[in-house]
């Protein structure tokens, strides 16, 4: 239901289907009827939001109940930022038109750090006071999750509670309390008193924090009985698990326009530098029965043709081949297209491409991530050059002609051979593709190269590491274009100043909330577009409270010190982290787990219990 306030602005903005509603399969209820209302923010356009898995999900999960009703809300673009604030619009819920500020849940999800001030001016807009102890009353209450919330200490202030790890059962939970608390007139202390006992649930205002001379945390201390750890929640068993089965079905075009099926959650790999690859242990796997008729149900009640499997490396699932064939056994006939993104080269087997060779060619996508063995086996990615031109020439066998190849710059111990490694390796598939006597006559190749720089995560074995700076990276760029002889390679890289922010947001402490609400008040939205990005105005918030950024991101840290996440217990043992970091200075491997379990203790949070052992 739009607004008559809404409906006047709308023929101002460039898109107004972004702030309409009323798609295919979003859920109307009846305000009368519901004890919950549950805002669902994503801190972006609607365009990427709406390809976002974790909001289908919980938007599913909440409106099953029938006591409540979860809506979707987006950042508004520019424009109709604009028309808001000139009309006195606050934010609304896409379902009802209704301003979030009267809901009683409003929810950010944090997929990366550049959105922080986008939540921010949310907020904002919403009416809703940005601090945490400026809402004294029990409703709304604002929280977030996602992977960024694996460390929430730079946003700690805006945030009465934290979902840590996965929502489906904690979400539940906490909607059942807040139930209660309402029901019986009971305050937001009240409430947070009890929120903290949920497993998955941290409450930011339980902890204090005091900092030592030079600067590093010195202890983080609850207080009103709040654990000394917080443990992540995790759903045992994802056959049994929540997943939707009708997804809302948007008029314009989003970033992933198709169903997706989730088919297992983890990783088995153990690469470094990867944080999603640690922080989603244990391996959760859904059975093949499970994918099948939840991938069918999906395309009967939303049209689309085509769906993507969702996972960290989908030919890693221990029944690759049997789950393709089963779903290639009726998407092909009912001219559904099947995608397959993060393939391993390791894994590619003759029997994948046959099955793959079945459904329709898109490029395909690897990430050797290094350019060099040394540099590889430095950050435990556990494949060989062998490997990728093997798996390349396969591809080429059976007709494809364009790869992308993804890198990262900027790694522990990186020099500039391992940056001409990846010109190399580039020039490796351009010669394979040619020597090929059954590529397809009368075609080019083309290697897309597209290179990341590395920003060390939290939970990860290189959270103790420093971050290359912008002057080294700009020239390992140069050196890499330099490095490349031919137009059949085509390069990209990500943006260094915004690498710089989001290196510091990932591993800072409390004292950067002044920063991100600074930096808002400076007109930083948007920081992950590089058409908005405001460097000026985040170095001006860093300046205004006496804080170098650079603490955060070139130093060394020591295994002996506190850091800003260590109260958070996420599975992967500390210990476990660090003897993968000393592994990686002395370019040692660690096999995957379902060659060896290296006992990093993601399972201690499942009972014992990991897919990967048997």
């Amino acid at each position: 239901m739009i607004k008559k306030e809404v409906e006047k602005i709308l023929q101002y903005v460039q898109k107004p289907a972004r702030y309409a509603g009323g798609e295919l399969n979003s859920v109307v209820k009846n305000v009368q009827d519901i004890s919950l209302r549950y805002a669902f923010c994503f801190p972006d356009t609607y365009e990427i939001g709406m390809s976002h898995l974790g909001m289908k999900i919980i938007y599913g999960l909440v409106n099953e109940r029938e006591d409540a009703w979860c809506e979707r809300v987006f950042a508004p673009d520019s424009d109709m930022e604009e028309q808001m604030r000139k009309n006195n619009v606050p934010l609304f819920a896409l379902e009802s038109g209704d301003y979030i500020k009267d809901f009683d849940i409003i929810g950010f999800t944090l997929q990366y750090e550049l959105s922080y001030t986008n939540v921010l001016n949310m907020l904002d807009l919403a009416g809703v006071p940005l601090l945490s102890k400026d809402r004294t009353s029990l409703t709304p209450i604002v929280c977030c999750g996602g992977p960024c919330a694996c460390n929430p200490e730079p946003v700690a202030d805006f945030f009465d509670i934290v979902f840590l790890g996965d929502g489906e059962e904690s979400t539940n939970q906490v909607l059942d309390l807040l139930k209660v608390c309402k029901e019986k007139g009971l305050s937001k202390q009240e409430f947070l008193n009890r929120a903290k006992d949920i497993q998955g649930v941290y409450v930011p205002s339980f902890y204090v924090d005091e900092y030592n001379e030079d600067g590093t945390l010195k202890s983080l201390t609850p207080k009103n009985g709040a654990p000394e750890k917080v443990k992540k929640a995790v759903v045992s068993d994802l056959d049994k698990c929540y997943y939707p089965k009708s997804f809302v079905v948007p008029f314009i075009n989003i970033v992933h326009d198709r169903a997706v099926e989730e088919i297992f959650r983890g990783c088995i790999r153990g690469c470094r530098f990867c944080q999603a690859g640690f922080i989603y242990r244990p391996i959760r796997e859904k059975s093949v029965e499970t994918i099948n008729n939840q991938s069918k149900a999906l395309i009967a009640s939303t049209g689309y043709d085509e769906i993507s499997l969702c996972s960290l490396s989908t030919s890693d699932h221990s029944c690759v081949n049997e789950m393709l064939s089963s779903l290639i056994d009726w998407t092909v006939k009912d001219k559904i297209n099947l995608s397959l993104p993060s393939l391993r080269v390791d894994n590619f087997s003759d029997e994948l491409v046959e099955k793959l060779n079945m459904v329709r060619k898109s490029g395909l996508t690897f990430a050797p991530e290094a350019g060099t063995q040394r540099l590889r086996d430095v950050i435990n990615k556990n494949v060989t050059e062998e490997e990728v031109v093997r798996t390349c020439t396969k591809a080429f066998d059976n007709g494809w002609t364009t790869v992308k190849l993804y890198f990262m710059m900027g790694l522990p111990t990186e020099t500039m051979e391992d940056i001409e490694g990846i010109a190399n390796l580039g020039m490796q598939i351009i010669h394979a593709f040619y020597k090929n006597p059954n590529r397809q006559k009368g075609t080019g190749v083309q290697v897309n190269i597209s290179c990341a720089s590395f920003i060390p995560k939290p939970f990860t074995p290189f959270q103790w590491e420093s971050e290359d700076n912008m002057e080294s990276l700009k020239a390992k760029q140069k050196h890499l274009l330099e490095s490349i002889p031919t137009k059949k390679i085509k390069v990209s890289f990500h943006e260094t100043p915004t690498s710089l922010i989001e290196g510091v947001l990932a591993r800072g402490d409390r004292r950067l909330n002044a920063v991100i609400l600074d930096a808002y008040k400076n007109g930083c939205t948007f920081d992950s577009w590089d058409d908005r990005f405001n460097f000026d105005g985040w170095m001006n918030a860093f300046e205004k409270n006496n804080i170098d950024p650079h603490f955060y991101t070139q130093r060394q840290r020591d295994f002996s010190e506190l850091l800003p996440w260590d109260h958070l217990d996420y599975g992967v043992s500390r210990k476990f982290l660090e003897k993968e970091n000393l592994k990686a200075h002395e370019n040692k491997t660690t096999p995957h787990c379902r060659i060896k379990c290296s006992g990093c203790g993601a399972n201690r949070l499942n009972g014992g219990n990991c897919d990967a052992r048997g």
